[in-house]
């Protein structure tokens, strides 16, 4: 599946574009060929699940900035599980998810997300995609890009725009 943005869409001025990537496991040219497709991203958000395969982009794509996290497959890993980034003026929530147990529900992400004052909450581990907006929070995880639990491995994309904030999955 293919996502397009329709010309009514491009008078709302992208401000700022995120491209939400995890649970690789791995597969660093599944990596590559999203960061190549997303050449419009600002920002690359990669929610962990084997951080090696975005670390050796950081210093290819130097006009991207990039928020990296550890998963729980990334043993060795110094990323934190869970950070706050502020994007065009918004703090977003970026974590793997297996540290506020999301796999048995959403609660303590919303908790760690609304404590920080973030707008947007990101997290992975799941290998589902999903998109919630509950209580002024956005609620995003990519699903997999390599091992979907969903039919189809995916990505997600993150407009901030003068307007509001457009979260869509992109399906590869």
């Amino acid at each position: 599946m293919k996502y397009y943005i329709c010309k009514c869409m491009l008078k709302w001025g992208v401000f700022m574009r995120m491209v939400v990537i995890s649970d690789s496991h791995g597969h660093g040219s599944v990596v590559d060929r999203i960061i190549r497709k997303e050449k419009d991203a600002n920002v690359v958000v990669f929610l962990g699940d084997v951080t090696s395969d975005i670390e050796d982009f950081t210093y290819e794509y130097t006009d991207k900035k990039f928020y990296i996290v550890s998963g729980n497959c990334d043993l060795f890993s110094s990323y934190p599980y869970s950070t706050v980034a502020n994007v065009s003026g918004v703090n977003v929530f970026i974590t793997h998810g297996h540290s506020l147990g999301v796999k048995g529900g959403l609660g303590n992400l919303i908790r760690a997300a609304k404590q920080s004052d973030c707008k947007i909450a990101l997290y992975g581990h799941t290998h589902v995609s999903n998109i919630k907006y509950e209580d002024g929070l956005y609620i995003v995880n990519p699903g997999s890009c390599a091992r979907s639990r969903d039919g189809g491995n995916s990505y997600a994309i993150i407009d901030i725009r003068e307007n509001g904030i457009l979260p869509s999955i992109v399906r590869i």
